[in-house]
């Protein structure tokens, strides 16, 4: 009973852990990553609906910062200086529409993706209680400046340069992060840095030494270390989408709630593929310990493919090759583009088809070892 208790307490502990450690590992891997942000910044300024939403946000945020018909009525001849507020009012949806066509450009992209990246360096100098750009750790504040584009945009409705020089420097300015969150960030920060290297490795270790000391329910534990990977995986998803509505419905205008959404999607873009990949790493193992389960389906399965797992070797380990290439080229999870993930896929895919060989080699034998039929020779070498 106490042997039972300590194989599943392990089990226990290392699914916490495991859970914790993918939250972990996505913070680590897209929030924190210099290359996995501006990855993401890239998707979100070419995602159409967000730049319908910016659109609407520069445009606004133009007429909150510069009187337009001021503007307009320094250009227009003498005279018709009147029609410049009317001409401001009906110029704001075209404006609108200018900065769709705007934004698809990809010079202008990349006035996002840098204003992205510099918001992103100052995040990860503030999280990690280091200092550049002018922020104080003690004061400052983590801000997305999107001043270039309104001044792209004053450029392109033809504003003068005076006009476009009043533009104030925190002009279309995004607040990321205030100073009242910083200490709390910082200490998740990190502990997320120590945590996300060695709390994957101590997950498979203690799951490794659980099924080892599960003598005589070995396959029970790994069928259940299974269901419990596709549970979790599950769990990550619905995080994200409980977060995702938090984020959308609490924190972003009702303007701007479905821009918001499509952001945290692709800002979770690896939470998401974790939750996957442990789904899809859970189902091959539930599916290889019924494989080699007690049951008559199994049994029946087992005596099918026998003849080639032991007559025919040589096919067995083509077929298991070949699926380990597809899943190479496939690169559907991350530890399949990550040479040290390969060989371990690979390792694994090994061992299970050596057990499962092994398996039905004494269940069934070889053909050469199997009795004659009734009436017939054993034939003799």
């Amino acid at each position: 009973m106490q042997h039972r208790v300590t194989v599943w307490s392990l089990i226990g502990v290392a699914s916490v852990i495991c859970l914790v450690g993918s939250l972990t590992v996505w913070v680590d891997r897209q929030m924190l990553d210099n290359h996995a942000w501006n990855r993401a910044s890239q998707e979100i300024i070419q995602n159409p609906e967000v730049q319908t939403a910016l659109s609407y946000y520069l445009v606004n945020s133009l007429y909150q910062n510069i009187d337009v018909a001021a503007a307009l009525r320094q250009r227009l001849p003498k005279g018709l200086e009147p029609l410049a507020a009317p001409a401001a009012a009906a110029l704001r949806q075209p404006a609108v529409n200018a900065v769709e066509l705007m934004l698809q450009r990809p010079r202008v992209q990349g006035l996002f993706i840098n204003a992205s990246s510099l918001a992103h360096e100052k995040l990860v100098n503030v999280l990690e209680n280091k200092t550049g750009h002018g922020i104080s750790t003690g004061n400052g504040e983590v801000t997305l400046n999107l001043s270039q584009l309104i001044v792209q945009l004053g450029t392109e409705l033809g504003l003068s340069q005076g006009a476009l020089s009043r533009i104030p420097p925190n002009a279309g300015t995004v607040t990321i992060m205030t100073s009242k969150q910083l200490s709390t960030a910082q200490t998740a920060v990190n502990l997320i840095r120590v945590l996300s290297a060695f709390l994957l490795i101590a997950v498979v270790v203690l799951y490794a030494v659980a099924v080892y000391l599960a003598r005589g329910g070995r396959r029970v534990a790994l069928r259940s270390i299974g269901f419990i990977l596709i549970a979790e995986g599950l769990i990550l998803l619905v995080i994200r989408r409980i977060a995702g509505n938090y984020v959308t419905n609490g924190l972003a205008p009702p303007e701007y709630r479905h821009m918001t959404h499509t952001v945290w999607l692709i800002s979770t873009s690896i939470l998401g593929q974790l939750g996957e990949a442990l789904i899809l790493y859970g189902f091959v193992l539930v599916v290889g310990m019924l494989l080699a389960g007690d049951t008559r389906p199994a049994r029946a399965v087992r005596r099918w493919i026998a003849p080639v797992l032991n007559d025919h070797q040589g096919y067995a380990w083509g077929a298991i090759g070949f699926i380990w290439v597809l899943a190479i080229l496939w690169g559907g999870t991350h530890a399949l583009r990550t040479w040290w993930g390969i060989l371990l896929i690979g390792a694994l895919l090994a061992l299970g088809l050596e057990a499962l060989r092994r398996q039905t080699l004494a269940e069934f034998g070889t053909a050469a070892e199997a009795p004659a039929e009734p009436g017939k020779a054993v034939p003799t070498a």
